[in-house]
C-alpha cells in the first residue's frame, strides 16, 4: 500500500475501523474482550503482514486522538471522590508495580550480559501500565465502578505520572549526560503539579463552559465544546511536561462534576466508538511478526529473551496487586496492571534511538511489551468480580 495521498489515508482509516469492529465482534463471540480483537486486527492489517494500515503520520495522529477521547470518557465515568478514597492502595500498587518489573527486567538483561545502561532501559520499559488498554477492558467488563476498578485506574494514573519521571531520567541517560536527582524531582513535580492544578482550575472553568454552551441551540455544541476542552487540556498537559492522556482524564473528572455529566457521556460514546479502536489497531500494527519465526537462529535468541522479559514483566505487575489492601480481589487488581502498550514502546524507542538498545534487544523488549498487552484482556475477563445484582461474568457484554 502506498504511504501517501488522501486515498491511501482514507483506505487505511476504513481498513482499521472495519477490521477492528469485525475482529472485536469475533473475539466477543468467543468470550473475550473486544480490545483483544482490535489488537489482533492491528497485527494482521499492519506493515509486517498485509500492510493495509501503514504507520503513517496521519494514522498515528488518529490513534492519539482515539486514546485521548478514551481517557476523557473514562474520566467522565469516574467518581473523583471514590477515586481519592482508594488513593492509598492505588499508590501502593503503583509503586510496587514499578519497582518489581524494573528490578526484574534489569536483572534479566544483566544476567544475559547486557551493559548496565541497556539494562536500565529494559527495566524502564517494563514499569508503566498502559492506562488506555486497562481502562478500555474495565469499561467493557463494567468494572470501572468496583473498588478493584478504581484502585487499578488510580494506580495506572500514578504509574503514568511516575513513568514520565522515569522516562525523563533514562532519556537524560541516553544522551550520555550524568544523572541529576534534581532533574528527576522537577520532572515529577511538573507532572503531579499539572494534574492537581488542572483539577483545581478546571472545576470552575468546566462549569462556566457547560453553562455557556447550555444557552446555545446549535446541534452537537455540547459534545463539540467538551471534546475541544479535552484536547486543549491534553495540549496543556504536554506543554507542562506531563502526558496528553493525563490532561484528558483530568478533563473528564472535571466535567463529571457538572450537571450535564450524563448528557456529555451519552453524546461522547459514538465518537469514542469510532476513534478509540484506531488506537488499539495501531498498537497491534507495531508488532513485527518477522521476529516470531523461531527457525531463524538470531530470532531464537530474541524470542527467549522476550519470553524472559514477558515473564518478569507479568509477575512484577501481577504481584503488585497483592498490596492493594483488605477487601480487594488482589488477582484482579494485579491483572489490571499487566498491560504495557504504548508506554513501553516509547521507552524502547528512546533506548533504540540513543543506541543503548541493540536491534535484537529492542525487538525483545517490544515483544515483551506486546506479550503483556495481549495477556491482560483475557485474564481480566476471567477474574472480573461480579457486582451485587449485576449480570453473571460470562454475560457481561457491551453492545
Amino acid at each position: 500500500m502506498e504511504h501517501s495521498g488522501p486515498d491511501t489515508f482514507l483506505l487505511a482509516f476504513a481498513a482499521a475501523l472495519l477490521g477492528a469492529k469485525l475482529a472485536g465482534e469475533i473475539v466477543e463471540r468467543l468470550g473475550q474482550p473486544a480490545v483483544l480483537g482490535e489488537l489482533l486486527a492491528g497485527v494482521v492489517l499492519g506493515p509486517s503482514v498485509l500492510g493495509w494500515v501503514p504507520l503513517s503520520e496521519g494514522i498515528l495522529l488518529l490513534a492519539e486522538i482515539g486514546v485521548i477521547l478514551l481517557l476523557f470518557e473514562v474520566g467522565i465515568e469516574t467518581d473523583a471522590g471514590e477515586l481519592l478514597r482508594v488513593g492509598g492502595p492505588a499508590l501502593a500498587v503503583a509503586l510496587a508495580g514499578m519497582v518489581l518489573p524494573f528490578a526484574g527486567g534489569f536483572l534479566v538483561a544483566r544476567a544475559l550480559g547486557e551493559p548496565a545502561r541497556a539494562a536500565v532501559f529494559v527495566g524502564a520499559a517494563l514499569t508503566a501500565t498502559s492506562i488506555g488498554i486497562t481502562a478500555r477492558v474495565l469499561s467493557e467488563l463494567r468494572a470501572l465502578e468496583t473498588r478493584e476498578g478504581r484502585i487499578i485506574l488510580g494506580a495506572a494514573v500514578v504509574d503514568d505520572v511516575l513513568g514520565l519521571v522515569v522516562l525523563a531520567v533514562v532519556s537524560q541517560m541516553g544522551d550520555g549526560t550524568s544523572l541529576d536527582a534534581g532533574f528527576a524531582v522537577r520532572a515529577g513535580g511538573l507532572a503531579i503539579g499539572f494534574l492537581a492544578l488542572a483539577l483545581v482550575v478546571g472545576m470552575p472553568l468546566g462549569r462556566w463552559l457547560i453553562g455557556l454552551v447550555g444557552q446555545a441551540g446549535v446541534r452537537g455544541v455540547l459534545v463539540a465544546a467538551s471534546v475541544g476542552f479535552a484536547l486543549l487540556m491534553s495540549v496543556a498537559a504536554r506543554k507542562a511536561g506531563s502526558a496528553e492522556i493525563v490532561g484528558a482524564f483530568a478533563t473528564g473528572l472535571v466535567l463529571a462534576r457538572t450537571n450535564r455529566r450524563h448528557d456529555i457521556d451519552r453524546a461522547l460514546k459514538p465518537v469514542v466508538d469510532v476513534f478509540a479502536p484506531l488506537f488499539f489497531v495501531v498498537v497491534g500494527a507495531q508488532v513485527d511478526v518477522r521476529f516470531l519465526n523461531p527457525l531463524t537462529p538470531s530470532n531464537r535468541t530474541v524470542l527467549l529473551l522476550a519470553l524472559g522479559l514477558t515473564a518478569v514483566g507479568f509477575v512484577g505487575k501481577f504481584a503488585a496487586g497483592f498490596v492493594s489492601g483488605r477487601g480487594t480481589r488482589h488477582a484482579f487488581v494485579g491483572a489490571g496492571m499487566v498491560p504495557r502498550g504504548e508506554v513501553g514502546l516509547v521507552f524502547a524507542s528512546v533506548g533504540r534511538a540513543s543506541g543503548a538498545l541493540s536491534p535484537g534487544l529492542f525487538a525483545a523488549v517490544v515483544l515483551a511489551v506486546f506479550g503483556t498487552t495481549f495477556l491482560a484482556p483475557p485474564l481480566l475477563k476471567r477474574l472480573v468480580p461480579v457486582r451485587p445484582g449485576g449480570p453473571p461474568r460470562d454475560a457481561v457484554r457491551v453492545p
